[in-house]
């Protein structure tokens, strides 16, 4: 009995030691790390006056790595070249500053790390680090703040750079074009004021730059600017307000070529609405040509007629406003479109027009061809208008609720610029009911005339327009249910279009205002919005 016991006393002992390793086996894991990465020391010191050298060490208490070092490091002065910055993609406990750069003398140098120093086990960002140094005898503590605007979207992106040239003989309003900042700061990814800090007395240009390629340089097609419009003296108590805008283009015409028979491509920046092309080269009596826009690139298609044979090559003079170049444009034989005809398909808006549009433009149109029959099979009454230059035809009739529309095109209904007609062609329509969309009414107050009011979607693309010039009620009709952002441009010039700024002419962009909150748009609702616009 005693020997049973001892063995069931020695079974259970044995479970539980079992159990209570099975148990030791699976840990909690214990606090999550939330704890930053500190700085154990910097050689040399942060702060240093009299700086010579050409490496910084920075070491931590932990192994950290770099993230997003391009988006996240500021150096103010900015250093060309770079200095390079180690480790990137591996872990350490210790950062290298190499410097590639001549250093300017009395100049105090900031390197602003932003959020991109992160410990190696759970990112913990040591977030706007700042490691500073003088090359003089003292470090320059001066500092120049603001905010950041933006010309059309409600809110600025982010990474926008600001920066200070300063004003002295080599100074030109150019500089933006060729040369680095004097000073340089960033918005980084979570705010709109920016802090130019470490910078000396003196008088300077305050520019800000959504920098796309971060090259410390404006690019006229590719970054928004924005600029203060007078030079600063520091020390200043003042805050700037900085709005950003995307310039519209210089106008130039960019590699004109044969792209199909008797079809020249005239690639385009800039407004291309007062262009004139010119055929300069001898031509037959019976030539002919036509201009449309392309509808898929900048360009304008230059169409002519008849086929030169013994011609090898066409000179132009383009013309817009003040900009004028001549052009040769090397041409063959080569086989001409042909003809697509495309139009609206599906459901018609009641504020839109069925559309007809062709990839070779239209010359002529015989409307005995074409009819329009609803679902009763009772024939639609329409009218035309014809725009050239997209090469498209508009037909405008009375579109009631629930219905359904027939268009029926006959053979040889339009004729294109090179004689080509088309085959048969039927396109079915449909509208939905008055309740299927919403309607908003806007009452401005305080406003000053002429204005265009817009809707757009979160992105900023725009959904629907009314220009005014005097109070009254803004009815936006037949809108579909969504959210929609209301924007109010005070068209200054009165040629009913926004105008952006222009840096070199030292034009700000036309004023916009927005309002706060997104208007939520239902079926069969219609509500009724009060905005009042500031001074």
């Amino acid at each position: 009995m005693r020997n049973k016991l001892s063995n069931l006393f020695f079974i259970l002992t044995i479970g539980l030691i079992l159990i209570s390793c099975a148990n030791r086996g699976n840990p909690s894991g214990g606090p999550k790390d939330i704890t930053a990465p500190k700085i154990v020391k910097s050689i040399p010191q942060n702060y240093t006056t009299n700086f010579n050298g050409k490496e910084i060490k920075i070491y931590f208490d932990e192994y950290v790595k770099i993230k997003n070092l391009t988006k996240q490091l500021i150096i103010s002065p900015p250093m060309d070249p770079s200095p390079e910055v180690t480790p990137l993609g591996t872990a350490s406990k210790y950062i290298t500053i190499k410097i590639n750069d001549t250093l300017l003398e009395n100049t105090t140098y900031a390197f602003n790390f932003g959020n991109s120093i992160v410990d190696n086990n759970e990112e913990n960002p040591y977030s706007y680090y700042k490691f500073v140094f003088s090359t003089g005898n003292y470090i320059d503590s001066l500092s120049v703040k603001g905010d950041i605007l933006d010309a059309s979207l409600r809110k600025p992106e982010d990474f926008v750079s600001v920066r200070l040239y300063e004003i002295d003989s080599t100074f030109s309003d150019s500089i933006v074009y060729k040369k680095l900042p004097k000073y340089v700061t960033n918005t980084l990814d979570s705010t709109t004021t920016f802090s130019i800090d470490n910078i000396k007395a003196g008088k300077y240009m305050l520019v800000a730059l959504k920098d796309a390629n971060e090259d410390n340089k404006f690019q006229q097609l590719t970054d928004k600017i924005g600029f203060y419009k007078d030079y600063i003296t520091v020390p200043t108590d003042s805050t700037y307000s900085l709005k950003l805008f995307k310039e519209e283009a210089d106008f130039s015409i960019i590699r004109p070529r044969l792209v199909a028979g008797e079809k020249i491509a005239f690639g385009y920046q800039g407004d291309y609405k007062n262009t004139a092309i010119n055929i300069t080269s001898v031509v037959p009596d019976t030539f002919k040509y036509t201009i449309t826009k392309d509808a898929q690139t900048d360009s304008l298609n230059y169409w002519y007629s008849p086929r030169l044979k013994d011609t090898d090559s066409l000179l132009f003079t383009v013309k817009n406003n003040k900009y004028t170049k001549d052009f040769t444009v090397k041409i063959s034989d080569q086989p001409r479109d042909s003809l697509k005809i495309e139009a609206s398909k599906g459901t018609l808006n009641f504020k839109d027009n069925f559309k007809i549009t062709a990839n070779i433009p239209l010359t002529n149109f015989n409307e005995k061809k074409l009819t329009i029959l609803d679902k009763d099979s009772l024939q639609v009454a329409y009218t035309t208008v014809l725009d050239t230059l997209k090469n498209t035809y508009s037909l405008i009739f009375d579109k009631t609720e629930n219905n359904k529309y027939f268009v029926q095109v006959l053979p040889e209904a339009f004729t294109d610029f090179f004689n080509n007609k088309n085959d048969s062609l039927n396109y079915t329509l449909s509208t939905r009911n008055f309740a299927d969309y919403g309607n908003v009414r806007v009452t401005l107050y305080n406003a000053k005339y002429p204005i265009i009011a817009q809707l757009t979607d979160a992105k900023g693309e725009l959904k629907a327009e009314i220009y005014s010039t005097q109070p009254e009620p803004l009815d936006f009709r037949y809108l579909d249910p969504a959210k929609y952002y209301l924007r109010i441009i005070y068209d200054t010039n009165k040629n009913k279009k926004y105008d952006s700024g222009n840096y070199l002419k030292k034009r700000q962009p036309e004023r916009i205002s927005h309002f706060k909150e997104a208007i939520e748009v239902r079926a069969n609702w219609d509500p009724i919005i009060d905005f009042t616009l500031l001074d």
